[in-house]
């Protein structure tokens, strides 16, 4: 029969053990390397849905108080409103985007930026669109959302 004093030298080691399953997870890591690898995919995700038109996917990689602000001038703030302003680009399925990374900074886990030299075309209306694109992400606990997104016109 167990005593209530067996069940104390156990509640130490318990604890530990609940301890470092917390400290393990996502949310409580600070593994700079780990979510630079880890905003590695969720930057490539993020421009490949979009030329894809993979709502769905490019819709999960955003924080729902994104903003963007097109290189028109533009301005969209929330993920809906957002996902709006592009809903032809999704379901008419025609534009070409392209993009050359220029630069990128990552901050530990917290956030990032990159800077992309981008091409967005229609070619059946004759639009050709090139500006610098940059995108501001933050990291949530558990993966990498976009939340902020600003084009320059270039020539």
């Amino acid at each position: 029969m167990k005593t209530h004093h067996s069940r104390l030298r156990l509640l130490p080691l318990a604890l530990a053990s609940l301890a470092a399953l917390a400290f393990a997870t996502p949310a409580f890591a600070e593994d700079p390397a780990g979510c630079a690898r880890q905003f590695e995919v969720a930057q490539r995700v993020d421009m490949e849905s979009f030329r894809d038109y993979d709502l769905e996917t490019w819709l999960a990689g955003h924080d729902p108080r994104a903003v963007t602000v097109f290189a028109s001038g533009a301005k969209r703030i929330g993920i809906d409103a957002i996902e709006q302003a592009l809903a032809s680009h999704f379901a008419n399925r025609e534009a070409v985007w392209s993009w050359t990374e220029l630069y990128r900074v990552v901050d530990g886990c917290r956030s990032a930026f990159i800077l992309y030299d981008t091409v967005y075309e229609i070619p059946r209306i004759g639009f050709r669109q090139h500006a610098l694109t940059s995108v501001t992400y933050a990291h949530d606990g558990n993966k990498w959302l976009s939340i902020g997104d600003q084009g320059t016109l270039l020539p």
